[in-house]
């Protein structure tokens, strides 16, 4: 089997790919220099990691196995993205992908609310982090389009439970909120964070632990 994962990341999640599916080749790629600097001491036989747009990238053969986990959310025209996809796979391979789904839970709500209020409305030129995310049954549909042989497509709630309420904003921070950071002024960013904070406090229940309802999009096809 040879596999692409979009989005390795750390490379730990690429590593266990290719060791339990035995894998000839797994290439993962990741457009930050910090994850795959991490993902380095994972490489191996038959494992490498490369610097690459997930927007531009494509294999240089046919591969078994296109895999993503987190990452395609930040890939607009899932249409046009899943063709593709669909492309790179050679003859009976197989697409597995997992995309984060929560932007209708406050911790995404919030920040949308304050992208759209001065000063930061000017400074993000109005810009305001929408994932291109489709409905589930949208995505069975492009599945069976592509020529999907078999194919399973489903909503999960992952339950997360935190220590407090503030851990929520520390999640954020490592997710969505990194798309604020990098458009904002070095001097627009904290107050942007300090507006989200007391924002969000307001919003969420005061109990420890905090559960953290977290639903993700995960959708599996076989061409």
């Amino acid at each position: 089997m040879r596999i692409v994962d979009l989005g390795c990341g750390t490379g730990e999640l690429t590593r266990s790919m290719h060791i339990q599916l035995a894998a000839s080749e797994t290439l993962g790629i990741d457009s930050s220099d910090a994850m795959l600097a991490k993902a380095a001491a994972f490489a191996g036989p038959g494992l490498r990691f490369e610097k690459c747009d997930i927007a531009t990238f494509a294999p240089h053969s046919p591969v078994d196995l296109v895999f993503s986990n987190a990452a395609l959310h930040w890939v607009d025209d899932h249409p046009r993205l899943l063709a593709r996809l669909a492309a790179m796979l050679a003859p009976g391979g197989q697409l597995a992908v997992q995309i984060p789904a929560n932007d209708d839970h406050p911790s995404h709500g919030v920040a949308r609310d304050l992208a759209r209020e001065s000063p930061f409305r000017e400074a993000l030129s109005g810009h305001e982090r929408v994932f291109p995310n489709l409905k589930i049954d949208a995505y069975a549909l492009l599945l069976h389009r592509l020529g999907a042989r078999e194919q399973a497509v489903r909503m999960n709630v992952y339950a997360h439970l935190l220590s407090s309420r503030e851990d929520v904003v520390e999640w954020v921070k490592g997710s969505l909120l990194t798309d604020y950071e990098k458009r904002l002024p070095r001097d627009l960013w904290q107050p942007f964070l300090k507006h989200y904070r007391e924002r969000l406090m307001a919003r969420l229940d005061d109990v420890q632990p905090y559960f953290y309802p977290f639903k993700r999009i995960l959708f599996w096809g076989a061409l």
